[in-house]
């Protein structure tokens, strides 16, 4: 039992990448719940947490599972672009546990001062950014450092809502909230267009694929791709009118379609390990655009915003998250079928939520629930399938 501690904590992806997928499950369950039971014709009235139960909802998503899964990455890519020592053990076990902490106090949070839940739950991000600074130092390339920004974006963005909940301002939590999951989304704009292409590119090499038909990143569409995502969070946040954010995600999305589209998805189809990138950078392109449609009162902003949360976000980071278990504890890079269930799985559940908010009426709850449910079941898959490479010793040839 202690080598098995002693293990979890050795290396930023073990217990980053379990926390997430199991807090991917509790907190969808407790959704679920409330879900189910307003449903029903019920009401639950004495829960733990002060925000409304769909605002607790959306904030734990977004600040509590994502930055799980930053953490686990982070810690675990920074060192390898830097050449920097890894952090030790005991950096990831505070960390791990400040990162718990903040979620204990969100959860508790009706019956705690909102002063408390607000420093506790915004004190992870500092962390990460200080100990990633001191890697980052070592070789301070731009394209890696804009990655600190990110980070303080998101950690504004959390900084908005809990200003709300304190008191000190007004309707400024959706704002945060939004502002948050565009900074994630800008986050992977940056780094699913590094390394989607690239292990598309590495796996055609192997392949024999001549060059020229490999993945391709034009300049003029990356730049202004990545630009615009970066700004969407800043716009947000300074209160742009409706249609300049609208007109900026559209085009936003467009770009990042194209950009998909130069990196020869179709070549990856029986590649699960492959094809789940692709999907994922392509539905941060088609959420953007559905967002922008909706600022436009085309589409509805709710089914939008899913769109972005569990294809791109949940995609992505189920995607990252399980090539980088198999690759840091020496298995191949090969997706287990249970995993590569899991990923279809997510895609299903952004279609399905998609299609509730958008048909609303008799199919609104159905739809909803049935979306949690696929997503339980998918990180279920991934904990159990991945279970040995997270806690196991690393695999040598």
């Amino acid at each position: 039992m202690t080598s098995l501690i002693s293990r979890l904590f050795s290396q930023g992806f073990r217990i980053f990448f379990l926390a997430a997928g199991a807090f991917a499950i509790f907190s969808m369950l407790v959704w679920e719940l409330y879900l189910g039971v307003h449903f029903a014709g019920g009401m639950i009235y004495d829960l733990p947490f002060a925000p409304p139960p769909h605002l607790w909802h959306a904030h734990e998503m977004i600040f509590g599972y994502s930055a799980a899964a930053l953490g686990g990455f982070l810690l675990t890519a920074v060192p390898n672009w830097t050449g920097a020592k890894a952090a030790p053990q005991r950096f990831i076990a505070v960390a791990a546990g400040v990162w718990l902490a903040g979620r204990a106090v969100m959860w508790w949070s009706g019956t705690l001062p909102a002063s408390l839940v607000a420093i506790a739950d915004l004190a992870f991000l500092p962390i990460m950014i200080a100990q990633i600074m001191s890697q980052l130092i070592k070789r301070p390339k731009p394209q890696n450092m804009v990655l600190v920004g990110f980070l303080g974006a998101i950690w504004v963005s959390n900084l908005v809502v809990h200003l709300e909940w304190m008191g000190v301002t007004e309707d400024s939590a959706a704002v945060g909230l939004r502002a948050g999951l565009f900074a994630l989304c800008a986050m992977i704009a940056v780094l699913g267009g590094r390394v989607t292409p690239a292990f598309t590119r590495n796996a055609m090499k192997r392949a024999g694929v001549a060059e020229a038909f490999w993945p391709t990143s034009p300049n003029r569409i990356e730049r202004p791709a990545i630009l615009l995502m970066a700004a969407l969070p800043l716009a947000l946040l300074i209160g742009l009118p409706a249609w300049v954010l609208g007109g900026m995600a559209a085009i936003a999305g467009i770009l990042q379609c194209l950009r998909v589209a130069c990196w020869r998805p179709f070549w990856t189809w029986n590649q699960p390990i492959l094809w789940s990138l692709h999907l994922g950078m392509l539905m941060l392109g088609v959420g953007l655009v559905s967002w922008g449609a909706s600022q436009f009162a085309l589409s509805s902003e709710v089914a939008a915003l899913h769109v972005l949360g569990i294809g791109c976000i949940g995609g992505m980071t189920l995607a990252v998250m399980s090539r980088a278990i198999l690759g840091h504890s020496g298995r191949p890079l090969i997706a287990p079928v249970a995993v590569a269930v899991a990923y279809g799985l997510i895609i299903l559940a952004a279609g399905l939520r998609w299609v509730g908010s958008t048909l609303s009426g008799d199919f609104y709850f159905p739809m909803m629930l049935g979306a949690g449910g696929i997503w339980i079941i998918a990180f279920t898959l991934y904990l159990i399938a991945l279970w040995p490479a997270i806690s196991g010793p690393r695999q040598t040839a």
